[in-house]
């Protein structure tokens, strides 16, 4: 390794060394998520001119960036049961009046606001899109369980597929000043969901046929995982598909085929969850970079307050017939507030498809990123708090059996 490589080499490691201590600290003593520690790593590291990474993402930053969204949109999928819509239809009917009613109040905000129509369009599809990664981290952590948890991933998990579907899309129009015709909109989504659904179809059929032949708890299933969710999701961009949606796709078809409950992070091992170390610095180091100024903070707080309240109104609106009481809609509605990998996904790719069009976008964008991905895990851990799904984590939680207090060795 030149000397011009092991630098960069050398401060990712230990950036990656002093987010993870810092998250087990913001645990242990300050009882908030880990998240919240490593992206105010991040977040720290970016603003101080961190240079770790170009914007926009590209090259092996791109590539991690989308293997880490990957793996957790695989396990998001492999958690979401087709058939329990059949059961309660009304759960597809919430999620696209959610997504649906996010992305105009966004538009109109914005466009009230006076920014460009291509501007607009992309930021209010970016709006779309919660974290996964911020909420199944939380739930990780807290080890929560109950119906909000379970809504609010679903939820979260299906307007992701819509803003990667039409955000993908997207990219071969983002020039254009005047409206897309609704029938090129259309089929420009479809192929994009067509390609990533074979593909998902592919990392499906080939992890179906490897559990035939391996322990699905072993060490080495892991590697195979991860190496085929890789691969697949490699193919994806030359193909005209979305690497996340691909993994996304990948997951659901699993479920359908192994219905049963594996338990995916134990599964995926201390690998993924360094690639989700990783993701959480990357993004906050990213977005902290961004053009932070007075002249776009006002359309930065109004699309924050605007995609809250559309969600808000949204769910509870929707929420008769759907199995969980309106109040806890309401709360569901808070477990949506954070964007994080996805978002930045999008808006890099919008950068790089139109330099002038996307850097508008990512100067709004970026910190609203970082300010609901911070903000957003907190208040995803309140809600879990308030709802009763999951406990204080114990100071000693992440310590040996033996050590814990009131514990011994024998």
């Amino acid at each position: 390794m030149s000397g011009s490589q092991a630098l960069p080499a050398l401060e990712w490691a230990l950036l990656l060394a002093v987010a993870a201590l810092v998250g087990h600290l913001a645990q242990r003593y300050a009882r908030i998520p880990k998240i919240v520690g490593y992206a105010a790593v991040g977040a720290i590291t970016g603003m101080a001119g961190f240079t770790g990474a170009a914007w926009p993402l590209q090259g092996i930053g791109l590539f991690l960036l989308e293997l880490g969204i990957a793996v957790v949109l695989f396990e998001a999928g492999a958690r979401l049961p087709l058939r329990w819509f059949r059961h309660n239809p009304m759960v597809l009917v919430q999620s696209a009046a959610e997504s649906l009613l996010t992305f105009v109040a966004a538009f109109a905000a914005l466009r009230a606001l006076g920014l460009d129509f291509p501007v607009v369009r992309a930021l209010a599809v970016i709006a779309v899109a919660a974290s996964p990664a911020v909420l199944m981290r939380v739930v990780s952590d807290l080890r929560a369980s109950g119906p909000v948890t379970d809504r609010a991933i679903a939820l979260t998990t299906l307007n992701t597929l819509y803003a990667l579907t039409i955000g993908t899309a997207m990219l071969r129009s983002i020039d254009r000043a005047d409206a897309v015709p609704l029938v090129a909109s259309m089929v420009a989504s479809a192929s994009v969901l067509g390609v990533s659904l074979l593909l998902g179809g592919l990392l499906a059929g080939l992890l179906t046929a490897a559990l035939r032949y391996m322990n699905p708890t072993s060490e080495d299933t892991t590697i195979v995982m991860l190496a085929l969710i890789g691969a697949c999701a490699a193919l994806a961009a030359p193909f005209g598909g979305s690497a996340p949606l691909v993994a996304l796709l990948g997951g659901i078809l699993l479920k359908q085929i192994h219905p049963r409950p594996w338990v995916w992070p134990r599964q995926l091992g201390t690998a993924a969850s360094m690639l989700t170390i990783l993701m959480f610095v990357l993004v906050s180091s990213m977005a902290a970079q961004a053009d932070w100024n007075l002249g776009i903070a006002w359309a930065v707080v109004v699309l924050i307050v605007v995609r809250a309240l559309a969600k808000m109104i949204s769910l509870v609106a929707t929420g008769i017939g759907t199995g969980i009481s309106l109040k806890k809609s309401l709360w569901v509605s808070g477990a949506l507030l954070p964007m994080s990998s996805v978002a930045l996904l999008l808006t890099s790719q919008f950068v790089v498809a139109s330099h002038t069009i996307g850097s508008q976008v990512a100067n709004i964008a970026l910190p609203v990123i970082l300010v609901t991905e911070l903000l957003g895990a907190v208040l995803v851990t309140t809600v879990l708090y308030r709802t009763g799904e999951a406990g204080k984590p114990r100071p000693d939680a992440d310590l040996p059996s033996g050590e814990r207090s009131g514990g011994n060795a024998s």
